[in-house]
């Protein structure tokens, strides 16, 4: 009798959860329709009033960020809020050009007339957040949404607890609900329904490609457009040409930045057999030099989010032989900075994303047998090369398709607004960052405008005899 009234106050709560969603949902769209949040002055001030309210929660983001993910205060700021803000103020700064209609070549069929196209918002747009940078991904795809003008359903990660807390007060003391709505709770429970009874006008997903894929299936009934900024396995290749100190600095550094959890982390290292040890050398040299010695007590050094992630990295440890690190502390959720080498390209830690402190090092003795190994998981959301050979630059830029690559660099190509971020195949689809996120979050709308004091006859019926001139003015 207890379970049976157990199942159904489950339910009763499940069906007020939709009906409360359905409601909201409902608001947010009447308030989009009423053209409030279209003009220039008002998606300004609310890009300028987030600004100052983050900034004024900025000690309150750093302390849920550490206690979240064990973010040192340097760390927040350079890839969560100082991101953010540097996204934000490139927004607000060029926002009233990104609006203003852009004229087009008219062709001599239309002649006189003028053509232009205009960035119309969508409407409604839903945007779902993980938890690896969970205050950054949330909110730098607001940006874009408030600067198209559109209204938003924001879905932060139920696993970054304190800093969804911090979102939340910043949203609500912010927007009303039927402008900006801040939606919580277990993502497997609350996003199937609200995706299936609301149809919104687009869907921004950052995380696994395994939800990516649920998630394209639930928006495809609706035919709502979809932006998916997955992950995969990046690869970084070393070339015989490459300055390996500089390489193992500028891989490290992002690899074991928030213990590996990072979309486009480098997910393994393809060296030529004769520079192994060496690389080896430079990236312990690089860990410790970033990390000390003893990365677990180190204040530099994060935490893996929760158990089951620790449980399935830990997991790959015997994928391969450990040369560096593979130290692990289940109760602090903490891995050691982990170099392996042995491992096999059909190893388990070879078909999953990593996202985690531990880099696999394999060897390659031809291009063509590195290539191979990467075209086994192909499309990766990043991909890295270092070396000083140009022809050798264009070969693996060339051959490996991939959302975004850095040459003699890993990871930075994210910081640059005029570079658009995305995923190809199984590493996403669309992209945002600079104006792409206010393309993303608005529609090109042509048109075409033509004056009435001059109206030819030959463009009407019937066309016989005028076959030279239609090919003329449209050919």
């Amino acid at each position: 009798m207890y379970k049976l009234a157990s199942v159904w106050g489950l339910k009763f709560k499940l069906l007020y959860i939709l009906y409360a969603m359905n409601t909201q949902t409902e608001a947010l769209r009447q308030y989009f329709q009423s053209g409030a949040t279209q003009p220039f002055a008002f998606r300004l001030l609310q890009l300028n009033r987030l600004k100052q309210l983050v900034l004024d929660n900025e000690q309150a983001l750093y302390k849920a960020l550490h206690a979240d993910l064990k973010k040192t205060d340097e760390d927040a700021w350079a890839t969560e809020v100082g991101f953010f803000l540097s996204e934000l103020n490139y927004t607000i700064e060029h926002l009233k050009g990104w609006m203003q209609p852009k004229s087009v070549p008219t062709n001599l069929v239309n002649m006189p007339s003028s053509s232009f196209t205009i960035q119309e918002p969508l409407g409604v747009v839903c945007i779902i957040a993980p938890w690896n940078y969970p205050f950054q991904l949330l909110f730098t795809p607001l940006i874009g949404a408030i600067a198209g003008g559109n209204c938003a359903v924001l879905k932060p990660s139920e696993f970054a607890p304190a800093t969804a807390a911090v979102m939340r007060r910043i949203i609500g003391d912010l927007f009303p609900e039927n402008y900006i709505l801040f939606l919580e709770g277990d993502g497997a429970q609350v996003l199937p329904p609200l995706l299936t009874e609301n149809r919104f006008d687009h869907i921004f997903y950052t995380g696994s490609t395994m939800v990516g894929k649920i998630i394209y299936k639930l928006a495809a009934e609706h035919l709502v457009p979809v932006t998916l900024e997955l992950g995969g396995k990046s690869p970084a290749v070393i070339c015989d040409d490459a300055n390996l100190r500089v390489a193992a600095r500028r891989l490290a550094n992002p690899k074991f930045s928030n213990c590996g959890q990072m979309c486009i982390a480098p997910d393994y290292i393809l060296v030529p057999h004769h520079l192994r040890d060496e690389l080896i050398k430079e990236l312990i040299i690089a860990i410790q030099k970033f990390y000390g010695a003893d990365a677990e007590s180190s204040e530099h050094y994060g935490k893996i989010i929760n158990d089951k992630q620790w449980l399935r990295l830990t997991s790959y440890l015997g994928d391969g032989e450990i040369v560096y690190g593979g130290k692990s502390n289940r109760e602090k959720l903490f891995i050691e900075p982990t170099i392996m080498v042995g491992v096999q390209p059909d190893a388990k830690i070879m078909q999953d994303e990593i996202f985690g402190p531990i880099l696999p090092i394999l060897t390659y003795a031809s291009k063509e047998e590195a290539l191979a190994i990467i075209q086994k998981n192909p499309n990766p959301l990043a991909f890295y090369v270092f070396t000083e050979n140009k022809a050798d630059e264009d070969y693996w830029l060339t051959n490996v398709p991939s959302g975004g690559a850095c040459v003699n660099n890993a990871t930075m190509h994210i910081t640059n607004h005029d570079l658009p971020f995305g995923g190809r195949g199984f590493s996403g689809t669309g992209g945002y960052h600079g104006k792409l996120s206010f393309d993303t979050f608005t529609h090109t709308k042509s048109v075409l405008k033509t004056p009435t004091w001059i109206d030819p006859g030959f463009k009407y019926p019937p066309y016989k005899g005028k076959g030279w001139l239609l090919k003329r003015l449209i050919g």
